[in-house]
């Protein structure tokens, strides 16, 4: 009998921790924005060129089983969202050469954002990352209220600082300039 009452509670809490939470992050349906950012020992110019690679990105992004770069400014993505592979096209918006990258999602999953690149010394870069994204359905509102996507964009950037620390140089670039529109 105790062991039931526990249960109930705890499923009370926890249906109430919830409950504010999605009122927080605006219910179902609304737009969630993620702000992080990670210094990563490397120049700046190190830490942009790596970014650019797209293709790259599986080997740091967990989530991401693939990118395919269609021409300068699209890209297909291939991922795993809250255990349901999901594809999108995403557009460029703007790319400045160790400043920043622009984009929105134009097909799919609804998401867009900047990652920006800021020098700290001549060996040390912090990379901002600023997303918003519109989760899909119960499963992935419940995982935002409870911070999944900004989790995983922690665990992003910091796979991404090991992979390039380790690395200490990057696989390619693209020092092309895209204007925003």
């Amino acid at each position: 009998m105790l062991n039931r009452v526990v249960t109930v509670a705890a499923l009370a809490v926890g249906g109430m921790m919830l409950s504010k939470q999605l009122k927080k992050n605006k219910g179902y349906g609304a737009s969630s924005s993620i702000v992080e950012t990670i210094e990563v020992n490397v120049p700046v110019r190190t830490a942009y060129n790596q970014w650019t690679q797209f293709e790259d990105f599986p080997q740091f992004m967990k989530s991401v089983k693939e990118i395919r770069q269609l021409d300068d400014k699209h890209l297909h993505w291939r991922a795993n969202v809250a255990g349901e592979e999901k594809e999108w096209d995403a557009e460029i918006t703007e790319q400045i050469p160790d400043q920043r990258i622009a984009w929105r999602s134009v097909t799919g999953v609804k998401n867009g954002g900047v990652v920006t690149f800021h020098k700290i010394s001549d060996t040390c870069t912090r990379i901002a990352l600023q997303m918003d994204y519109e989760p899909e359905g119960a499963l992935e509102s419940i995982g935002d209220a409870f911070g999944a996507v900004r989790m995983e964009a922690r665990a992003n950037l910091s796979n991404f600082k090991e992979l390039l620390e380790k690395r200490g140089s990057e696989t390619g670039a693209w020092r092309g300039k895209i204007s925003q529109h």
